[in-house]
């Protein structure tokens, strides 16, 4: 099942997941480092990180939400998209809470509760990822039909089946 949202020929929502888990991952690794440190930098740019973050997930979830309308309802796929997409906004909103808590605080020093809030959102980011990657490996959405490894560029504007082996 191809995707509804594409730019230049690929789906537009696995091109801006990157920019929030890489965010998100270094807002992890930034709490971790304030917690081992105590160098109240870290706790800044995990504060900034989470926010950046928040604000690509919101996007990518457009995105998402427009490819999971076209998935067939009554199939496992529509079923595997509906918790790979809450589970994912359920991570935003873990992270999005950490960042309201930390909002104000000088330095943006997280509290234990903060900081486990992300630590849980790494974690069930996980579980979503690989839920999306059941979706493309295993269900193929967002795969062109007749995609196969010779097929033409996405952007030659010919179908993948054109030249299938």
């Amino acid at each position: 099942m191809e995707s509804k949202a594409k730019l230049f020929g690929h789906p537009i929502h696995p091109m801006l997941i990157v920019l929030p888990l890489g965010l998100f991952l270094m807002a992890v690794f930034s709490d971790i480092a304030y917690l081992v440190t105590g160098n109240a930098t870290f706790a800044a740019v995990s504060y900034w990180d989470i926010g950046a973050g928040i604000a690509g997930g919101l996007l990518a979830a457009i995105f998402g939400l427009i490819d999971w309308w076209a998935i067939p309802s009554g199939t496992r796929a529509k079923s595997i998209g509906l918790y790979h997409g809450v589970s994912n906004v359920i991570v935003v909103g873990l992270f999005l809470i950490s960042c309201l808590m930390r909002n104000g605080v000088e330095g943006y020093i997280p509290s234990t509760t903060a900081s486990a809030l992300i630590f849980a959102g790494i974690a069930l980011g996980a579980v979503a990822g690989w839920l999306g990657g059941e979706l493309v490996d295993r269900l193929g959405v967002g795969v062109d039909e007749g995609a196969h490894l010779d097929a033409p560029s996405s952007i030659s504007g010919r179908p993948a089946r054109s030249g299938a082996r």
